[in-house]
């Protein structure tokens, strides 16, 4: 509050850090114009169709947690109670996650973790991969109108985190056309123009009757 009030006495615009009730789900780069990590910045962002780097940067946030995580539990000894315990919870949170193999369970191979790990967990990705889409683009189309559900959920995230046992429930939304649902817009309109007969045109020959 005494920062909002000085800013208001010099003219300027007063700060809401203190208003802020949430963490940060990203974090900028210290250097924004090195070369080598807008490269493998934009790789990233053409091989799985992200929207913009913020995307990349919320990913290596969320996996610079981790491995800080795991570095502090290696320098603690193998039988200390806090290593069994929350090392464990780690390894058991990215094998439900299908973000580290089976047979490399352990706190070292945590730390050789990267971004591309968790990229091909994106529900984006595997849609792709699961054939329902042309492209990694058009994957992201799908989900974003709600064309793809997981299980019994539509989602419309296309950073959702599939799970691995929920990873055979990825499907085509019931009520999508490529479900078996009503048929779209356009389709609808080109139906009713040959004759054939389409949802809306069939309603509106009702309310003339």
């Amino acid at each position: 509050r005494a920062s909002g009030r000085r800013a208001r006495e010099r003219g300027a615009m007063p700060s809401t850090t203190y208003l802020r009730v949430h963490g940060k789900t990203s974090r900028t780069p210290n250097r924004p114009f090195e070369k080598e990590r807008m490269d493998s910045e934009m790789k990233l962002i053409g091989e799985y169709g992200l929207k913009n780097k913020r995307e990349v940067w919320r990913v290596q946030l969320v996996l610079a947690k981790i491995r800080k995580a795991s570095r502090v539990l290696l320098t603690l000894d193998d039988k200390d109670p806090r290593r069994q315990f929350e090392g464990t919870a780690i390894i058991r949170r990215l094998l439900r996650m299908g973000v580290l193999p089976e047979d490399r369970a352990t706190l070292d191979y945590v730390l050789a973790l990267k971004p591309a790990d968790f990229m091909e967990r994106r529900l984006q990705t595997q849609v792709f991969k699961l054939g329902l889409a042309k492209s990694i683009h058009h994957a992201r189309v799908l989900i974003k109108q709600r064309h793809i559900r997981v299980g019994k959920q539509i989602v419309d995230v296309p950073s959702f985190m599939v799970r691995t046992d929920s990873q055979k429930h990825v499907d085509f939304a019931l009520t999508s056309p490529f479900g078996g649902g009503r048929p779209g817009r356009v389709k609808r309109k080109s139906q009713a123009a040959k004759g054939g007969g389409g949802g809306d045109a069939g309603g509106a020959e009702e309310e003339e009757d």
